[in-house]
C-alpha cells in the first residue's frame, strides 16, 4: 500500500510547511467552486475515485457535490487565522490533496451536521469505503481524532483500508497506533 494513501496527518503528525502533492488534479468533479479555483484540485488517485464515487451517486439519483478539495499551507495558515474551528497550517488533510468535503443541495451546499442525515450523507457513510475513501471524522471518535463530528469530510485512504477500517469501525489514528503496536510486539 503506498504509504502517501495511509498517511496520518494531525496534530501530532503535521505536513511540512513547504508539501504540495506532485499530482494535483481538476478533472471536473461537481465542484461548488468556480473553474481554476485551487479547491477543485485533488490528488489524481483520489480525484479518480471520487470521479467514480460521485457517477455512482448520480446513477441512483443523489446529488453529491464536492466543496472543497486541496488547500495550501497558507491558504490553512489564513483560515485558521480567522477560526479557531479550522486546524492549525500542516495538520489539515487537504493539504495532502487526499480529502474532501462534500454536500448537497439539500442542506445549501453547507459543511453542517445536518448532512449526515440526507440521502446523499447516508449513502455516502455505506458506499464510499466501496471506492476508497473514509468518513475521516466520526461521531463518538471526537477523542480519538481530536476533531468534532465531520460527516462531510471524507479521505481517500485506498479501498483495502477503507474496507478495513468500516469493517472495524476504527478511525486512523486507531488503526496507525495498532500497526505500531503490532511493530514493537513483532
Amino acid at each position: 500500500m503506498n504509504q502517501i494513501y495511509t498517511r496520518l496527518i494531525n496534530r501530532e503528525h503535521p505536513l511540512p510547511e513547504d508539501y504540495i502533492p506532485d499530482n494535483l488534479v481538476d478533472i471536473g468533479l461537481p465542484f461548488d467552486a468556480p473553474p481554476h479555483d485551487p479547491k477543485r484540485l485533488l490528488e489524481e488517485k483520489t480525484a479518480l475515485a471520487a470521479a467514480e464515487l460521485i457517477s455512482r451517486s448520480r446513477r441512483e439519483g443523489l446529488n453529491i457535490c464536492c466543496v472543497s478539495g486541496y488547500r495550501s499551507y497558507q491558504r490553512q495558515k489564513e483560515l485558521f487565522t480567522a477560526s479557531t474551528y479550522v486546524a492549525p497550517p500542516g495538520t489539515s488533510e487537504h493539504q495532502s490533496g487526499l480529502a474532501l468535503d462534500v454536500s448537497c443541495p439539500g442542506v445549501r451546499m453547507e459543511l453542517t451536521e445536518a448532512f449526515a442525515e440526507t440521502s446523499e450523507g447516508l449513502w455516502l457513510t455505506r458506499h464510499a469505503p466501496l471506492y476508497g475513501f473514509i468518513l475521516r471524522y466520526p461521531s463518538g471518535k471526537e477523542s480519538i481524532t481530536q476533531i468534532p463530528y465531520e460527516p462531510w469530510h471524507f479521505r481517500y485512504v485506498t479501498k483495502p483500508l477503507a474496507t478495513y477500517l468500516s469493517l472495524t469501525g476504527m478511525t486512523l489514528e486507531e488503526y496507525h497506533l495498532l500497526q505500531k503496536e503490532n511493530a514493537e510486539s513483532g
